[in-house]
């Protein structure tokens, strides 16, 4: 939390980072993603980060079965959710000894102690209570009982003790708002919707969130509150959005452009059924959702959507992503368009469920039998999302072809403010439906021709069941040039082979923009998906120390943008960050023969900041000395 102003009762800061943290069902969650509506709404950029176990009930009291959300918001644009903490909300022992440790030195935590009793001290793996020893000396450390308070506040609406407890996540909600000046009568209204049909409930939690405001102006706890101003932001009308929903309203708009039912078959998986929950909503609006009884039915469903000329979408993770797989193959083989949204998580396996990683772009790109290339796109943000999707489905719809959109589970949970895009400056998308037969068998006479290609996208043609002349199968086996028998001629696999990968290495792809303002460069850092925000954080920090330092975020994973590879050899040095092992490096190292470094972290957390600026200072450094010597060894 860095000041550049400071007056008699507020003090002005440019940028402040807080996580909420308690048990699994103390409302985090919702505690956070008000406190970061509250600052997109007040003007702030603002970025968020939601954790949470991946149990069901996860264990009371225990690290395990913490659950926190972080907002870093500020003044001027900020990419990441920010590292060291400037405020931690505990709301019990195991959320403070989960997460002080991330609290920077001097920072402010502040702890609901009423349930620092020796036996979940005990649980929570303390000895002795933090805060009544000085192992929380490094920090301002303000306990109260906001447990006892919020009782207090919402016992004369005639709440059990137990609902009274549920509404302290409001207290703190309201105590932190107090803080940092933010108004609340937005968080009200939307209590107010939110519990309309609980008017007890509606204004115990109404009555906990002013309490809180209030407790924070009169106790004198705070000798100063803060605030954080507007960022310049280009004019428009704002949301707050996630990217899973951003995903789905890219979707909707991506079906509408091009005039086709969206038809959504999916079976619930974390962290993707945001995405189902969203779509299954909006059925006023024309989308169909159907929840499958297992992840092969789901695509299956929306295959056959597709065939029958409906747009047809899947939504998964990594697990369920696999199982698809085989479904996917028969999406390449018949060249139907089909959309796959993969909100990636930890693995393998079950892995981690609600933690991010980027560990399936090897699987996107190569995880099936035989040559089967597909259009993979990855968004930078959770408000990229949106553009992506519908990208996604213009792709699919004009190249016919399954198209993969790799998220993870950062992009899908994470929030940031949303500018409404103007939908009549979205381009139409024509399917080019076919009106009926579209060729001569021998004897002349009219014939559908199923695998008929477009000369310049090389897509077929796409005839819906039921127009007359048009009737056509398509199946597994592989199929004759224009005719779509089923064939087993060696040339003709090998042609349609051949022209299945030509159709994808022909997607128009827009080139990677580098971002070098010194023209100057020695080290390129290349990001892609969720990684994107870290890179351009660190960069810009050693920008600020006078680095010379490039960067290059890549959207479309396959086809690669045509420049890249000159890119990647303009630079004496290239560093890819992932949160994986080093898939994108060992693909642009194979692909480009170029000297690619990987920064791989998989912690289940996006990428550090702190330690990724420090990382690339060292490459800078080893550049720089590495030039210094061989300018010393020529001038010998």
């Amino acid at each position: 939390m860095s000041t550049d102003q400071t007056s008699a009762q507020t003090r002005q800061v440019d940028r402040v980072v807080i996580r909420f943290a308690g048990d699994s069902g103390t409302g985090m969650q919702l505690a956070g993603g008000r406190f970061g509506s509250e600052s997109a709404g007040f003007g702030n950029d603002t970025t968020t980060f939601p954790s949470y176990p991946a149990e069901i009930r996860a264990p009371q009291g225990t690290i395990a079965g913490v659950s926190s959300f972080q907002v870093q918001f500020a003044s001027h644009e900020v990419t990441t959710v920010g590292e060291r903490l400037d405020v931690l909300v505990a709301m019990g022992p195991a959320p403070l000894r989960a997460h002080a440790g991330d609290v920077r030195r001097g920072g402010l935590i502040i702890v609901d102690d009423h349930g620092f009793t020796p036996r979940a001290l005990k649980r929570a793996g303390y000895e002795h209570n933090p805060l009544e020893d000085d192992s929380l000396g490094a920090y301002q450390v303000v306990h109260l009982d906001m447990t006892a308070l919020t009782s207090t506040v919402v016992e004369a609406l005639g709440l059990g003790r137990k609902q009274a407890e549920r509404c302290r996540n409001m207290f703190a909600l309201g105590l932190v708002s107090w803080l940092y000046s933010h108004p609340i009568e937005e968080t009200i209204d939307w209590i107010d919707r939110r519990f309309a049909s609980q008017p007890d409930v509606r204004d115990a939690n109404i009555a906990a969130l002013k309490a809180g405001v209030n407790y924070g102006e009169t106790a004198e706890l705070f000798t100063v509150r803060y605030e954080v101003r507007p960022a310049p932001m280009p004019k428009g009308r704002y949301r707050q959005i996630t990217g899973n929903t951003a995903t789905a309203y890219g979707l909707m708009v991506g079906a509408h452009r091009a005039g086709l039912q969206l038809f959504v078959g999916s079976y619930p998986i974390t962290p993707a059924s945001d995405l189902l929950h969203e779509l299954s909503r909006r059925a006023g609006y024309g989308v169909i959702t159907f929840q499958a009884e297992d992840e092969i039915a789901g695509i299956g469903a929306a295959l056959g959507a597709s065939f029958g000329g409906s747009l047809g979408v899947t939504t998964t993770s990594g697990p369920g992503f696999a199982l698809k797989q085989e479904m996917i193959n028969l999406a390449v083989m018949s060249e139907l368009p089909l959309v796959i949204v993969d909100v990636q998580r930890a693995g393998p396996s079950t892995g981690m469920p609600t933690k991010p990683e980027q560990g399936d772009l090897l699987q996107a790109l190569w995880g099936r039998n035989g040559e089967s290339p597909l259009p993979v796109l990855a968004p930078t943000s959770p408000a990229d999302c949106f553009d992506t999707a519908v990208r996604a489905c213009r792709t699919a719809i004009e190249y016919r072809t399954p198209v993969v959109m790799l998220t993870d589970a950062f992009l899908g949970n994470g929030a940031e403010p949303w500018r409404l895009p103007d939908l009549a400056a979205i381009a139409p998308i024509d399917p080019k439906l076919a009106a009926g037969p579209i060729g001569v068998d021998e004897q002349g006479n009219p014939v559908h021709l199923p695998y008929r290609r477009d000369p310049r996208t090389l897509a077929r043609d796409w005839a819906v069941p039921g127009t007359p002349g048009a009737e056509h199968r398509l199946g597994g086996l592989e199929k004759s040039v224009e005719a779509g028998t089923v064939t087993y001629s060696p040339l003709n696999h090998e042609e349609m082979v051949l022209t299945r990968a030509r159709r994808i290495a022909g997607i128009p792809v827009p080139d990677v923009e580098v971002d070098d303002p010194s023209g100057r460069a020695d080290v390129l850092v290349v990001g892609w998906g969720s990684a994107c925000g870290p890179v351009s954080a660190a960069v810009q920090r050693l920008r600020g120390t006078g680095a010379r330092i490039a960067q290059a975020p890549v959207r479309t994973l396959n086809p690669l943008p045509a420049n890249l590879g000159r890119v990647l050899r303009g630079y004496a040095r290239v560093i890819v960050p992932e949160m994986n092992l080093g898939q994108f490096a060992t693909l642009l190292r194979a692909r480009y023969l170029v000297d690619v470094r990987g920064y791989n972290k998989v912690r289940g957390f996006p990428l550090n900041v702190d330690e990724l600026t420090a990382h690339l200072a060292g490459q800078l450094d080893e550049v720089s000395d590495s030039r210094t010597a061989q300018t010393t060894e020529e001038s010998r």
